[in-house]
């Protein structure tokens, strides 16, 4: 298949949603590589070739691109061009879940530990995560969530001050951020990747990791409406954490 065909492809997969435009350049292509229309180390069409054929601009294709490329769909290189990543093996899961409600559902206790609870100016990387532009206020929040007492999940969050402008208000000792935003600003639409990963130092040290241990990683991404509400990376000791999903009636 050539690059224009492939082109040519990709604009027949573009969904008609309210997304950002850049959003449906995304997901045209995940669904392009999910599904094996596009396989693993394939050539993906040059910019110019995207631009021309979805009519959007060149911004639009880069940022896409560039985004895909750092959750790990794409592989660029320099001089050569753009391929289809070998990709991982992933599994769907059906429902956000409150880990406090997940907790208390074992008949277990859930308490947390507030490590960072801050305002910042967004860089190049937390902006395109937010869709905001770069320079912008975000909420930044690292927290550590126990289970009778023992550590099982990090959560490293930004908050988008214009969906939750009150969220450096709560006190998140009594109230989870998944509660609260759920409450302020309700779930429409969100995207997850799930990989293991090999934990930090830091890591190790506020999950009680042994050495060798790795960790479980979901990143999480959640909308109301058009607007990025939150981007999240939640860790989990690979040990003490199961995935788990119904389908089906």
């Amino acid at each position: 298949m050539t690059d224009q065909q492939t082109a040519s492809q990709l604009a027949a997969a573009m969904s008609d949603t309210p997304a950002p435009i850049y959003q449906r350049v995304k997901q045209a292509i995940i669904n392009q590589i999910r599904s094996g229309a596009w396989q693993s180390h394939q050539r993906v069409p040059s910019e110019s070739e995207l631009v021309n054929e979805l009519g959007v601009s060149r911004m639009t294709i880069n940022r896409a691109l560039r985004e895909l490329t750092s959750e790990g769909f794409l592989v660029r290189m320099q001089g050569v061009g753009t391929f289809v990543a070998e990709q991982k093996a992933h599994t769907a899961m059906l429902e956000v879940h409150n880990i406090a409600d997940e907790i208390a559902a074992r008949g277990h206790r859930h308490s947390s530990r507030v490590l960072v609870l801050e305002r910042l100016s967004a860089d190049g990387d937390q902006a395109a995560q937010l869709d905001i532009a770069p320079g912008q206020p975000l909420f930044h929040s690292q927290i550590v969530h126990y289970e009778n007492g023992v550590p099982v999940q990090l959560e490293i969050r930004y908050v988008n001050p214009q969906v939750a402008p009150d969220y450096l208000q709560q006190d998140f000792t009594v109230v989870t951020p998944h509660s609260y935003l759920s409450r302020v600003a309700p779930l429409t639409a969100g995207e997850h990747r799930v990989e293991a990963v090999a934990a930090e130092p830091r890591q190790r040290e506020l999950l009680a990791l042994d050495e060798q241990e790795p960790c479980l990683l979901i990143r999480r991404r959640t909308w109301h409406g058009s607007r990025v509400v939150t981007a999240a990376r939640l860790f989990y000791p690979g040990s003490r954490y199961q995935l788990f999903g119904r389908f089906g009636g």
